[in-house]
């Protein structure tokens, strides 16, 4: 898997790169600052970006939109976002395009190296990987719209694993249901948000997206 990085702290750089390059990764550019981000991913396209928020030079969402401005020319490149803290508005623009290959990690989450690991592979293969805080942080307000009001609470519950980028089965095992269960779940989740048949990992993609762009 070949990965773009950008992290400004050199020591957290170096030891990400040790990380995945430990797990079967090729980091083929580890950057510090935005424009030096956006060069990488545009010269390599790689197979992910890991990227902090915020780098140098204003050191405010420099990460953040040089990974936007590169899922423009690259629709689809997958992006995973680092951010030392729950920001709804980065979460959100992150969202906005409407496909996959998407993540949103607290940084405290890359200490739990198979944690990390898992959510970039996960967006890598085109799914997402939501920090959990920052789901719980864009569901303390109501659904916005009429389609998400039509589930369930357990439905909910369902579309909130699948937003940390579970299967079936792992849903299950949380929520101390058996995977058939679990898949009446999501077919009625796809039914209430009109998603009409596709392939399921995409109609997956789409319920997230349509849940935590709707959901505060």
């Amino acid at each position: 898997m070949r990965v773009v990085l950008a992290e400004d702290l050199y020591l957290l750089r170096e030891g990400l790169v040790r990380l995945l390059e430990a797990h079967d990764c090729t980091v083929v550019a580890a950057v510090e600052t935005g424009p030096d981000l956006l060069d990488a991913l545009l010269t390599h396209r790689p197979d992910v970006a890991v990227v902090d928020v915020r780098l140098p030079p204003t050191n405010t969402d420099e990460g953040l939109q040089a990974a936007l401005t590169a899922r423009r020319q690259v629709p689809g490149l997958p992006v995973l976002v680092l951010s030392q803290h729950v920001e709804q508005l980065y979460a959100r623009e992150l969202l906005a395009d409407g496909t996959g290959g998407i993540g949103y990690l607290l940084k405290d989450r890359v200490f739990n190296a198979d944690q990390f690991l898992d959510a970039v592979r996960r967006v890598a293969g085109g799914g997402t990987a939501m920090d959990p805080e920052v789901i719980a942080k864009l569901l303390q307000q109501p659904a916005r719209n009429v389609p998400l009001a039509r589930l369930t609470p357990r439905e909910r519950e369902v579309l909130e694993l699948m937003a940390e980028g579970r299967s079936n089965a792992a849903i299950g095992q949380r929520l101390f249901l058996s995977e058939s269960a679990v898949g009446k779940h999501t077919a009625s989740i796809f039914g209430k948000l009109d998603l009409a048949p596709s392939d399921d990992d995409n109609r997956r993609v789409l319920a997230v997206l349509a849940y935590l762009n709707g959901a505060g």
